[in-house]
């Protein structure tokens, strides 16, 4: 099976792996931690700041897909601290439109360089 990978400018990779992977008509997109692409160092400060720039990120791989935030089905959030999860909430609502996709938001220990979130989607190429 060959992949259709996508990689794009406004996103860093922190290890060998493609931004998004395309299979049939779904589009699988890599988790992306807080990094700040245009100097390789993660956004430091709050959640809400890493929860925004995890988006920006991500928005710039969709956008290198051809699709838009409509295209979203699934999303899931990875917090170090779950007493975050109301902070990114309020962040993660101004980035959809109802109805939202589905998400599953879980606890971790660690992420990689000391990230307080990372977030990865799936989306669907339009019918």
């Amino acid at each position: 099976m060959t992949r259709k990978a996508f990689n794009a400018s406004g996103a860093v990779a922190v290890g060998p792996y493609s931004h998004a992977v395309e299979s049939g008509d779904s589009i699988y997109f890599s988790g992306q931690t807080p990094i700040d692409p245009s100097t390789g160092k993660l956004t430091a400060g709050s959640i809400e700041a890493q929860t925004e720039q995890c988006f920006r990120n991500l928005f710039n791989v969709l956008a290198a897909t051809g699709l838009t935030p409509d295209n979203i089905v699934k999303v899931n959030v990875f917090l170090t601290n779950m007493e975050n999860f109301a902070a990114m909430n309020e962040i993660y609502t101004k980035q959809f439109s109802a109805p939202y996709p589905a998400r599953t938001t879980i606890g971790v220990a660690a992420l990689p360089l000391g990230a307080q979130i990372e977030i990865e989607m799936i989306a669907r190429k339009s019918d």
